[in-house]
């Protein structure tokens, strides 16, 4: 059973379209809980961390907490992020757990269950997934997406130099692999396009990469990192997601958290980054 009668695709466009196509990251950073003035250690986190909710909560489409943050702190920082979660959506603003899993089996169905199912603490609207162990792989999070409703964004063509010299590896004469990666999702996107609905598999795409992968057969969700404090901005989003803006979302974590600690600052960069990503 669906955890909402819309799927992600359709939420979070209409997300966009009240809000603005923002999705604001948690990053608790050591050099962010610092700059704070808090200590690094699980309270730290959780201070920071509810300031955040209660700054983007009602200024966000979506809340992109980043897993690795609240993990280093073991079990407590696990508690903190079932709490942000829980909180988050009992206002009903949308999330996306940035976890980046990626394995295959009954493995890949236990990161779909923490992250995905009704049942779980984590659960969140949707969740970052890396396909580099192949897209078939992630089969058990994309049924699980479409069971309950909730979204998948894959990693498709990340902006870190690293990565660039496996994501635009050539394949045949007019694709690479990152561009297989996006095609392959927007395969489970199809039933969605014929209703005339977006799907609820995504991809992430760097704002700043000079030629990303086509997305006009997508029809679902993009993030978009590298907007800010990495040099992206409107122009080159919607560049990128020209095919279908409203599903394009700029990802902006430490240009806005930066703003802090104080909520009320918070709440105006969102607002006001938020204002350069509307039609």
């Amino acid at each position: 059973m669906a955890h909402k009668t819309k799927g992600f695709g359709v939420l979070l466009e209409a997300a966009g379209q009240e809000r603005g196509r923002l999705c604001v990251g948690i990053d608790p950073h050591p050099y962010l809980l610092e700059k704070w003035g808090l200590e690094p250690t699980a309270d730290g986190l959780r201070t920071f961390s509810m300031r955040c909710v209660e700054a983007f909560s009602d200024t966000a489409a979506l809340v992109k907490p980043q897993v690795a943050f609240f993990e280093r702190f073991g079990s407590q920082g696990f508690a903190v992020l079932e709490d942000v979660l829980t909180a988050l959506r009992e206002v009903g603003c949308l999330t996306v757990a940035d976890a980046k899993r990626g394995d295959i089996g009954s493995t890949m169905a236990g990161y779909a269950d923490a992250w995905l199912d009704e049942a779980s603490p984590l659960r969140a609207d949707s969740v970052t997934v890396s396909p580099y162990l192949g897209v078939g792989a992630l089969g058990p999070v994309f049924a699980k997406a479409e069971a309950t409703g909730r979204g998948v964004l894959v990693l498709a063509a990340t902006s870190n130099p690293e990565a660039r010299a496996i994501q635009a590896v050539p394949v045949g004469e007019e694709s690479t692999i990152a561009q297989g990666v996006v095609d392959e999702c927007a395969s489970y996107n199809v039933a969605a396009h014929k209703t005339g609905s977006p799907g609820d598999i995504g991809v992430v795409v760097g704002a700043t990469l000079d030629n990303p992968p086509r997305l006009d057969a997508l029809n679902g969700p993009v993030l978009l990192p590298g907007v800010g404090a990495q040099g992206a901005g409107p122009e080159q989003v919607h560049s990128i997601v020209s095919a279908r803006p409203s599903l394009g979302f700029a990802n902006v974590s430490r240009a806005v958290l930066e703003q802090g600690p104080d909520v009320a600052d918070l709440r105006k960069s969102v607002v006001r980054v938020a204002e350069e990503f509307r039609d």
